[in-house]
């Protein structure tokens, strides 16, 4: 009965952190005008796991988040801004919002 009741709560604990929303941050090298700006945005919102895109020119970020229970992997990530002309540098996860990262970043909507 014990080993049902932790499974059940694993379980439950598991469909928790896939059902949250993950915001997905990268380092991008390349990006130097609005207009790049504009075009990694609109790329990245094609995706349908993307619910919102910041793109930081100053501090050559670029982050998606995804809507909650979805996914992007990081090659796929990769290669659409690889394939758009950018080099990206590190990919990193975190639970932080884009409000939070716009805040820190004193970046305009």
């Amino acid at each position: 009965m014990r080993i049902l009741k932790g499974l059940l709560v694993a379980a439950a604990i598991a469909a928790t952190q896939v059902a949250a929303a993950e915001t997905i941050e990268m380092t991008v090298n390349g990006l130097v005008c609005a207009f790049c700006a504009q075009g990694i945005e609109r790329t990245l919102r094609k995706n349908p796991a993307t619910e919102d895109v910041l793109v930081s020119l100053e501090s050559r970020l670029v982050a998606v988040a995804t809507k909650a229970g979805t996914d992007i992997a990081d090659d796929t990530l990769r290669k659409a801004l690889q394939d758009a002309g950018y080099d990206v540098k590190a990919i990193v996860r975190t639970e932080r919002s884009i409000a939070s990262i716009r805040e820190q970043l004193k970046v305009r909507q």
